[in-house]
């Protein structure tokens, strides 16, 4: 049964993600600066100047699966991506205490920004907004939205993931509708 909600959510959330096309490879990064779940200070430029790369990615919150899966990929790989010189950024919309709920159950112990405002999941051109009907089905299968994303929003980014090299160009892009494709650990450490 379980199978069945999460292929029903990706069913509805594929089709309601059809306008979003990512950034592509060879673009410039857009620049950001935001706190992450420790309070520090992340800004695109600086951290660009002491590592080879960022490795970015979107999530939509702690009650995803698929969301789960993937950061602990990122971080029981996390040594061999920084031995490769990268700094590992989650972004995603939802509240500080859900974040603090993503990293119980996966242990990340990389930077994660709640993106409040949008402004990164816009400027990366992976922000969608449900629709009511898409809504209240995932109230249906038991995510609040409004409880984990602390508003009325109803704000998703797609699952995308870019390298982003010393110079601030995208280097490698993973953007999938699916949001059960996700970036391998392996296509990121060959990309960097």
């Amino acid at each position: 049964m379980k199978k069945l909600v999460l292929i029903g959510i990706g069913l509805l959330f594929t089709l309601t993600v059809a306008a979003q096309s990512g950034l592509k490879t060879g673009m410039k990064a857009p620049e950001f600066t935001a706190k992450d779940n420790t309070g520090k200070s992340i800004n695109l430029t600086r951290i660009l100047k002491s590592h080879q790369a960022v490795v970015l990615f979107f999530y939509r919150g702690q009650w995803c699966p698929y969301c789960n899966l993937h950061i602990k990929q990122l971080q029981d790989s996390l040594q061999q991506l920084t031995a490769k010189g990268a700094y590992v950024i989650g972004v995603t919309p939802e509240t500080g205490d859900n974040i603090n709920k993503t990293i119980e159950k996966t242990h990340a112990s990389f930077s994660i920004i709640q993106d409040k405002g949008y402004k990164i999941m816009d400027a990366y051109d992976v922000k969608f907004v449900m629709d009511e009907g898409l809504v209240e089905k995932y109230k249906g299968y038991g995510v609040d939205l409004n409880k984990n994303n602390g508003n009325s929003d109803h704000v998703l980014p797609v699952p995308a993931t870019y390298i982003i090299d010393r110079t601030g160009k995208i280097t490698y892009v993973h953007f999938d509708k699916d949001f059960k494709k996700r970036a391998s650990v392996a296509a990121l450490l060959k990309a960097l």
